[in-house]
């Protein structure tokens, strides 16, 4: 006799469990905890099966019923109805496992090792700022070209062009590595080229030479720490990028040469570069070593369980603080040092290019020319020192 809902709630449980047979191989399973399971036996391919439909009352008379004759109607079209919903809950974990986020930290491990430091604490760090807060935990394959689109215009809308571009790019990167792990069939960030406001390239703003007296008062005013200042002092002397200088270690440095040996995955370029250094950049580091000799790095963070190395933001912070936001950036000493020891007409460019680690676009020059120029680039950083002095 088919149940009623009136039946079933006045079902008791007993000391072992009971059937109570509902119709078409439906039936209740009743525990002696007085759990109520529904329960679907049914014949696939010659061998009886059970399928677990839930559990009552969640799951009602009614609904019980409905997941029935679904599973009928699976076996009506030659199908197994518990394959099918072993099959669905594989999909739910699948999904799960592989969300946006997942997989972009998958593709970030994957490639960070071709990067710089730098390099890649930025791109996940945008990732995790402007992108994994909205689509970090949907589906990797649910994701559409319009979804995409507008998280990254919101980044757009904030007038940071450059990072928007960035954000295409690296989310290009990520969908086509979830194409190649068959996680995704199709790319949608590829879809949006040109769909984002053009990047316009600006120079990094630097100061002029007349401008260097007041930019050192205004270094020696500042309330930073020493370590700090010796990072911006250092930075202008040896005129590296941030990455160069943030992930410097302790072991680069051959004070007997009076050299620092920049390892190639912590370079722009991939390769060794080396910078001579003058007096006043080993006079620095002697400095220098009296306040973080016990670390790896030249300059750690002073939250070392978060990251070993000083921010990226640490030295423009600092000369935004002495006045000069909008005017000058860490990036600008290099153009600095560029213009004058260009117009000094003292020095070789392609020794000044060298020095700078500029990528040479001929091959065969770039070979010549990473073997070329180290003795001028000697006197050329002594002179460039002495030249710094002079203007404090």
């Amino acid at each position: 006799m088919p149940l009623t809902e009136v039946a079933i709630k006045s079902l008791k449980p007993q000391d072992k469990e009971i059937k109570v047979s509902d119709a078409g191989g439906l039936y209740l399973l009743i525990h002696p905890n007085g759990g109520k399971y529904w329960r679907l036996k049914y014949r696939y391919a010659g061998k009886e099966k059970k399928l677990s439909i839930g559990t009552y009352p969640m799951v009602s008379l009614r609904e019980a019923r409905d997941k029935r004759d679904e599973a009928k109607r699976a076996l009506y079209q030659g199908k197994d109805p518990g394959a099918q919903k072993q099959e669905a809950k594989r999909l739910v974990m699948f999904t799960a496992e592989n969300n946006f986020e997942a997989i972009a930290r998958e593709w970030f491990d994957v490639n960070k090792s071709k990067w710089t430091p730098e390099h890649a604490e930025r791109t996940i760090r945008r990732l995790e700022i402007h992108i994994f807060p909205e689509m970090g935990p949907r589906p990797i394959s649910d994701i559409t070209p319009l979804e995409l689109l507008n998280t990254i215009k919101k980044v757009e809308k904030n007038g940071t062009t450059e990072t928007a571009h960035r954000l295409l790019q690296i989310c290009t990167g990520i969908f086509r590595y979830a194409i190649i792990t068959q996680r995704r069939e199709n790319n949608p960030a590829a879809e949006l080229k040109g769909a984002l406001v053009p990047h316009r390239q600006e120079h990094h703003p630097t100061i002029t030479a007349k401008e260097l007296p007041a930019f050192f008062k205004a270094l020696d005013k500042v309330e930073t720490s020493r370590q700090n200042k010796i990072a911006i002092l250092f930075t202008m002397l040896t005129m590296t990028r941030q990455g160069e200088l943030r992930y410097a270690m302790w072991n680069d440095i051959d004070v007997s040469a009076k050299e620092w040996r920049i390892r190639p995955e912590t370079t722009k370029m991939k390769t060794l570069h080396i910078v001579p250094l003058a007096k006043q950049s080993l006079k620095l580091l002697e400095e220098l070593k009296g306040i973080t000799s016990g670390n790896e790095y030249l300059f750690p963070s002073q939250q070392r369980l978060r990251h070993p190395v000083m921010s990226e933001n640490t030295v423009n912070k600092i000369l935004g603080e002495m006045g000069y936001k909008d005017r000058l950036v860490a990036h600008g000493f290099r153009a600095l040092a560029s213009t004058i020891l260009n117009e000094s007409n003292l020095f070789n460019k392609d020794a000044i290019e060298r020095q700078l680690a500029h990528m040479e676009r001929n091959q065969v020059r770039a070979a010549y020319n990473r073997a070329e120029y180290l003795d001028e680039r000697r006197k050329m950083m002594q002179w460039w020192a002495d030249y710094l002095d002079a203007r404090r």
